[in-house]
């Protein structure tokens, strides 16, 4: 091979290489001395792709990948994060009420979507609360929930919105079936429910052609068959 061809070819090797560099810190004492794993599920198997030991507080990976990677950060067998494997440098920070990892593009969304979620479950937590101390004061436990209720839906709603504008958003991205898998492990079984079904209505073919989306399909028409038929003997006998 000639200088030039090789020089081309060594300029399409690196430019077709993305490196990742990850760095992580631990404010939990009880984490030192364990081992973390980065974990992708590909066709339901969970394969590892990198690991690090947590030591005094601070742990860090690197590595080279082909394309961006959705994964799992664990810690042991037990799943912690989820983590956007992408060129450039991820920052991890781990507290006792805190998991964010932010420094790229992916992850920065991800974890935005993430804290606006947890604001939401924070305020039903808080409504919780709120009705338990006005009962305890006197009110009319009617009134409470009448009143307590009505905000409840509300924020159920404005949680349901941001969820599907976000896999929308996202839908021609790594982010948009990920998020959407984890909407639809939030059910008992897999069901096509309206709100699934309206982003199903709005995303690209190239979405509902993710292995992980293509199961999920298959597994709710199935189970809807299911149900039907249990359905139909019932309203037989």
């Amino acid at each position: 091979m000639n200088k030039p061809l090789l020089l081309l070819f060594c300029v399409l090797m690196v430019s077709c290489t993305r490196s990742y560099k990850i760095e992580g810190h631990s404010s939990i004492s009880q984490m030192d001395g364990h081992m973390l794993y980065l974990k992708t599920l590909q066709e339901g198997e969970w394969l590892k792709l990198d690991s690090a030991d947590i030591v005094h507080g601070q742990f860090g990976m690197t590595g080279k990948l082909d394309s961006l990677v959705m994964t799992m950060l664990y810690i042991g067998e037990t799943p912690l994060m989820p983590l956007v494997l992408e060129k450039g440098s991820i920052s991890i920070d781990i507290t006792d009420n805190r998991l964010v990892a932010s420094g790229t593009s992916m992850n920065d969304a991800l974890y935005r979507f993430i804290e606006k979620q947890n604001s939401y479950e924070t305020k039903m937590v808080d409504l919780e609360r709120e009705e338990a101390r006005l009962i305890m004061a006197g009110m009319d436990i009617n009134d409470v929930q009448e009143t307590l209720t009505a905000e409840l839906e509300t924020l159920l709603s404005e949680m349901n919105d941001c969820v599907q504008n976000f896999i929308l958003e996202h839908a021609d991205d790594i982010l948009g079936p990920n998020v959407f898998m984890m909407l639809c492990g939030s059910l008992p079984y897999p069901i096509i429910t309206p709100e699934i079904q309206t982003i199903l209505d709005e995303v690209p073919l190239s979405f509902k052609k993710n292995w992980m989306v293509k199961e999920f399909i298959k597994e709710a028409e199935e189970n809807k068959l299911l149900i039907e038929e249990s359905q139909r003997i019932s309203a037989s006998n």
